[in-house]
């Protein structure tokens, strides 16, 4: 672990390795805190990955917090009022077996379970506008043909070697902190000796990205933001990445015999669609293993790993990226309070504690949902006609009603993880929401999601948070809160007191008193304030033991 020696060439607060969007997450959390950021990628751009598609409700909240959700729905190929339904059909020329609507919650209707429904764009796109945001910010930069080398960990600072893909010079970066956000292969990772555990390969899979201006016409199935292909011949999923006629596809679970090279991509589409002369243009293949990983540790010292860098697994119900993303923020307010000096000891500990059951719990929906694809619903006769294939058809389509909407209604999962067990959150003694996949219950118990709500006056409770604690004060008299405030004066504490006169937040959150963090996960909960808010700001920032 460590570099060849010499001079530091640059000295910052944190940095960050990978410029997708987990790293680029990490450095907006970072930035906007005013936290000095140097993020170092590999790769000349941003945007070579074309696998993730769904931004979930929780990942635009945080856009939404940082101020660029709309920029990025503005952004996004695909129209406002494209329809967020998933097909499941035979071919794309044939019958439909089963449709859900609203997948993901992606249709633009106001809900107070959320605060920004789900967007349907191209990770790439997604890139371009976190890195813009994320250069936009003092104290960020973002380096491009960058490459991480190694790290040397001294008692209050790492100091890391990096290397310039042009022109091969190396410079030594000196930071209080280091996030390996570098995906699957994390240098980062083997440099900590963090192994990877648990089923390193379910099954081959191919993807496609091609160009297909005149598919959206010549299918039967109107407006998707995907279509499953459910035969015994070629089955796949496919769906639109633009308005312009570009689409992925991935075939999955090929044989183990085959060899990606010995796969004509162009016949794969035509065969698994059904349309045998569709024309079409190869963008880019990308063949993968469905992988079922976690790494033993998640840091040394002052070096963390986010996102693929300590997690992999089937990408079946959107939650990869955005649980990366998810450890971005975890992981940069608690860096920010280091740096800034309000944080404890006990607070950069608290996040592997906090994001290993998160992973676990998501990576076996992840797994549930990849255990039924078009090959395991396909059934003989499927595609005949007559009485036989009718019938054929509704039992399938039956099973997939039945088994399929957990992967595209999640919301249990996507909001209702909960930091059970955290060192940084003050249980009240209540009982914990019950785990649900699907239906999500809003709850103020501590670790859970604040709870969210439109307020009268159209904004989201959400949008009055602070970027430090919030106490929400549901009900009654706000003066208790002011010996809070002055124990956090006295921390260095980010507080904001928020009172906003809603006579339905106080049976909503279950307490007339709820501290939310920077995260927007409940910290603590009561009808009154402890009378040691010391000792309770203690514990919320590592401080103090729990």
């Amino acid at each position: 672990m460590s570099g060849r020696g010499g001079p530091v060439e640059e000295i910052v607060d944190v940095l960050v390795v990978g410029a997708g969007p987990v790293g680029l997450a990490a450095a907006i959390e970072l930035g906007r805190r005013g936290v000095r950021c140097q993020v170092v990628e590999r790769n000349d751009r941003v945007g070579y990955s074309p696998r993730a598609k769904t931004t979930n409700v929780r990942t635009m909240e945080h856009l939404r917090r940082w101020g660029i959700a709309d920029r990025l729905r503005a952004a996004a190929p695909m129209p406002p009022d494209q329809p967020y339904d998933i097909v499941f059909a035979t071919r794309m020329n044939g019958p439909e077996l089963a449709r859900f609507h609203n997948a993901l919650n992606g249709e633009r209707v106001r809900s107070n379970l959320y605060s920004e429904s789900a967007q349907w764009v191209p990770q790439y796109v997604l890139e371009e506008v976190l890195r813009g945001h994320a250069e936009s910010l003092p104290g960020v930069a973002v380096s491009f043909d960058t490459e991480f080398v190694a790290f040397t960990e001294e008692d209050d600072a790492v100091i890391s070697e990096v290397s310039n893909r042009r022109d091969g010079s190396t410079r030594r970066i000196r930071s209080a902190y280091l996030v390996g956000a570098d995906g699957a292969r994390s240098l980062v990772r083997e440099r900590i000796g963090a192994t990877m555990r648990g089923d390193s390969a379910f099954s081959r899979n191919y993807s496609v990205i091609f160009r297909a201006p005149d598919l959206h016409l010549r299918h039967r199935h109107g407006p998707a933001i995907m279509y499953w292909m459910v035969n015994g011949e070629v089955p796949c999923l496919l769906g639109p990445m633009d308005a312009q006629g570009q689409w992925f596809f991935m075939a999955t679970k090929i044989g183990d015999g085959t060899e990606a090279g010995d796969l004509d991509p162009v016949e794969l589409i035509r065969r698994g669609s059904g349309i045998a002369d569709l024309a079409v243009e190869i963008v880019g293949t990308d063949p993968w293993l469905a992988r079922r990983l976690v790494a033993d540790h998640y840091a040394q010292g002052r070096v963390f790993l986010a996102g693929d860098a300590c997690h992999l697994h089937p990408p079946f119900g959107g939650f990869g990226m955005n649980m990366g993303i998810g450890d971005a923020v975890d992981l940069g307010w608690k860096l920010a309070a280091m740096v800034q000096g309000w944080g404890g000891p006990g607070l950069p500990g608290s996040y592997e504690a906090e994001r290993r059951p998160v992973h676990e719990r998501t990576i076996a929906e992840a797994v549930i949902n990849y255990a039924s694809l078009g090959n395991q619903l396909f059934r003989p006769g499927l595609e005949e006609p007559g009485p036989l294939g009718d019938a054929t058809r509704r039992e399938v389509g039956e099973i997939i009603e039945a088994t399929k909407i957990r992967e595209f209604k999640t919301l249990g999962v996507v909001l209702g993880a909960r930091y059970a067990g955290s060192p940084v959150i003050v249980d009240d003694g209540s009982a914990p929401p019950p785990d649900e996949y699907m239906l999500y219950l809003p709850s103020a118990h501590p670790g859970c999601l604040a709870p969210h709500l439109w307020l009268a006056d159209g904004s989201s409770l959400y949008d009055h948070f602070g970027d430090g604690f919030t106490l929400l004060v549901t009900a009654g008299d706000v003066a208790p809160a002011r010996g809070l405030e002055v124990a956090a004066a006295a921390a260095g504490v980010p507080l904001r007191v928020l009172a906003p006169d809603d006579a339905r937040l106080e049976a909503r959150y279950g307490a007339r008193f709820a501290l939310v963090r920077p995260d927007q996960h409940v910290a603590w909960r009561g009808e009154a304030l402890p009378d040691d808010p010391g000792r309770l700001l203690g514990i919320v920032t590592g401080a103090a033991p729990p």
